[in-house]
């Protein structure tokens, strides 16, 4: 559909049973023409693989991060603590607590390292947010954006008019 680019959008992920969902950020990313790459970094298991992802993503062209972690989900806190990137968090409900440890691990961070946090499991909104940081300074993803709000509200207009 669109021209693969260079990514602009690092998409990383915990553990390897996070692809299922972060594959979800990876296809509305496609959808709206912006270019992507993925891969695993622990902030526990591997630090200083997910420490030196955060320190070169700048130079390599990458944009915006997002972090996908479940349980103690600490790996958007560790990015945003290595780069100027913005860092969007996408905790996991992959817990025995339902993903509310993911979420307080995601957004409860400290002055001067903000992680934008997004819903629960909430991979599409991830992505939605890349683009439209993206989009302040890219005027045909912007109008892809607008077209992507249009459909969604057109869906909800089709399906009140069908409960008629």
């Amino acid at each position: 559909m669109f021209e693969k680019k260079s990514p602009l959008v690092g998409l990383v992920m915990g553990s390897d049973s996070d692809l299922p969902l972060v594959r979800e950020a990876a296809e509305t990313l496609d959808n709206l023409g912006v270019s992507w790459e993925m891969t695993i970094a622990s902030a526990h298991r591997s630090p200083r693989l997910a420490q030196a992802y955060a320190q070169q993503a700048r130079d390599r062209g990458i944009k915006v991060l997002v972090a996908a972690a479940g349980y103690a989900a600490h790996l958007a806190g560790v990015l945003a603590a290595e780069t100027i990137l913005p860092v969007i968090g996408l905790p996991l409900a992959s817990s025995p607590l339902s993903g509310l440890d993911s979420l307080l691990s995601t957004v409860m961070m400290p002055a001067g390292v903000p992680v934008a946090t997004v819903t629960l499991d909430g991979a599409k909104n991830a992505a939605v947010l890349a683009a439209q940081i993206l989009a302040l300074s890219d005027a045909p993803l912007a109008q892809r954006l607008l077209d992507y709000k249009n459909s969604l509200a057109e869906k909800v207009a089709e399906k009140a008019a069908s409960l008629r």
